[in-house]
Order: C-alpha cells, then sequence, then structure tokens
C-alpha cells in the first residue's frame, strides 16, 4: 500500500491533514469465464427446488497493493486459474456433499443422489460433488473465491493481497458476491 498525505486548500481547513493509503485491484469478467451447469437448492424449511440449470458467469476483483513494476497481478496469468476453477464445474450436475440432507452413492458408471423422496441416477462423470452446503450462487461464490485464494498463494506467493471478491452470476442482473479479506 501506498501512502501520501493531502492537504486541504481552504482557508478553513489548512491545518487538516490525513494520511491516504492506496490500493489498486484489477477486474475481471471474461465472457469465457462461465460455466453451465444443473442444481437443486434446499431451503432452511427442508423442501427444496427442482432439478433445474443455469448459464452461470463469474468475475473477479482482486485488490493488493502494487508492485514495484505498477501492477496488481498480470491479467494474463490470473485469467487462466479462473478458467482452471470453473472448467470442472462445465456441463455438470452440481451436488453440494455438505448438506446433512442430501444422500450420494458414487459409482463407478453411476451415481445416486437422494433428498428426501427425490432420488437422482446421473452418470458419474456428469456429477461435480462440491464442498459445499448447498448449490446456491452464494455458495459456490465461496467454493471459487477460497480455491482462487490457494491457487493465488501457490502461484503468486510473494504477493501480499488485500481482498478478492467473486461474484457468480445465474442469469443476467442477478449475482451473489463472495469476499475474502486477507
Amino acid at each position: 500500500m501506498g501512502e501520501f498525505f493531502v492537504t486541504a486548500t481552504t482557508t478553513t481547513d489548512r491545518q487538516f491533514r490525513r494520511a491516504v493509503r492506496t490500493t489498486s485491484a484489477i477486474q475481471l469478467e471474461k465472457q469465457y469465464h462461465k460455466f453451465s451447469a444443473a442444481h437443486f437448492l434446499i431451503f432452511d424449511d427442508g423442501s427444496a427446488e427442482r432439478l433445474h440449470g443455469h448459464n452461470y458467469r463469474v468475475g473477479i476483483e482482486l485488490e493488493a497493493a502494487l508492485s514495484r513494476g505498477g501492477l496488481v497481478l498480470d491479467f494474463k496469468q490470473v485469467k487462466p486459474l479462473v478458467s482452471a476453477i470453473l472448467e470442472p464445474l462445465d456441463e455438470r450436475f452440481l451436488v453440494a456433499a455438505l448438506h446433512p440432507e442430501i444422500a450420494v452413492v458414487r459409482g463407478r458408471e453411476e451415481t445416486t443422489v437422494n433428498h428426501g423422496t427425490r432420488r437422482y441416477v446421473v452418470p458419474t462423470d456428469e456429477v461435480c460433488l462440491l464442498p459445499i452446503v448447498n448449490s446456491s450462487a452464494e455458495c459456490l461464490a465461496e467454493f471459487i473465491a477460497n480455491r482462487l485464494a490457494q491457487a493465488l498463494h501457490v502461484h503468486f506467493p510473494d504477493r501480499l493481497l488485500i481482498r478478492l471478491a467473486i461474484g457468480v452470476e445465474e442469469t443476467p442482473g442477478q449475482r451473489s458476491l463472495c469476499t475474502l479479506h486477507f
């Protein structure tokens, strides 16, 4: 973070001086940072949506102090990290493996997902069991944020990250956000 002082110029504020810290951020909202997936939500009362799908879009904002070269991070180095996280989610049935009311039997060729009286039998390679409690956009955003934070730490261990925000959009204008503060 950079630090400099701002001095007011009006007569009444001439003696006012305050420190200002600056950070910078990059934002990525690429057309190809998307995935199409099926899911169903389970609500707090135990009821659930029908199985349905979305064409999700993912945006990120990454805040950090500028490097000596004047960069937060190189866009070209961050984009493939995001793509690698999203690719396994694409064209899959997303299952919240940590939800206490979901039972999963994973076989070599097919996976059975049970919730209440509902039973879904799906080819195993089309199911993505996620370590989340629900397949909501909120939980997906948190999952993606944590995975990206891990990848950034591995690829850029010397960079001091301040904040990472992930937005997961189910439909245009309907987005959940997860923000990690480091």
